[in-house]
């Protein structure tokens, strides 16, 4: 569906009133059919403005990761990271409910839509040989 009544607000609009509703979701091209990630107006690829919705698999490999050092009283250490979704594109993010130190290059994991205080995201955990 090209540009429903929540595109009107603009893509990164659509985009977080599903994250607030509990829901990921990520653009696909309809002329070319690659995912497009983070939102955009326009296909990267293509050039097209014909887009539709769909909720990702949410199954990816850890690309890159890193340990962001932090004292106790500033919440601790933090996990970031790059994950390769298998639908083909990357997104910075983080794996909770994990030792930050622990996770490793080619971890699966599987995504879900958390929270940072009141700001809904998608985070990952570990997934393990159940993908």
């Amino acid at each position: 569906m090209k540009n429903d009544v929540l595109d009107a607000r603009g893509p990164d609009a659509r985009y977080a009133a599903a994250l607030a509703a509990g829901r990921w979701e990520v653009q696909r091209c309809n002329a070319c059919r690659q995912v497009i990630f983070f939102p955009r107006t326009a296909c990267p690829h293509c050039g097209s403005a014909d887009y539709g919705w769909f909720a990702p698999s949410g199954r990816g490999v850890v690309h890159a990761t890193t340990v962001m050092r932090r004292p106790a009283k500033a919440g601790g250490d933090l996990h970031l990271c790059l994950v390769d979704l298998e639908e083909g594109f990357r997104m910075m993010s983080r794996v909770e409910e994990a030792d930050p130190a622990s996770v490793a290059i080619g971890d699966r994991v599987a995504a879900y839509v958390g929270r940072a205080g009141e700001t809904p995201l998608v985070l990952f955990r570990m997934a393990g040989d159940a993908q």
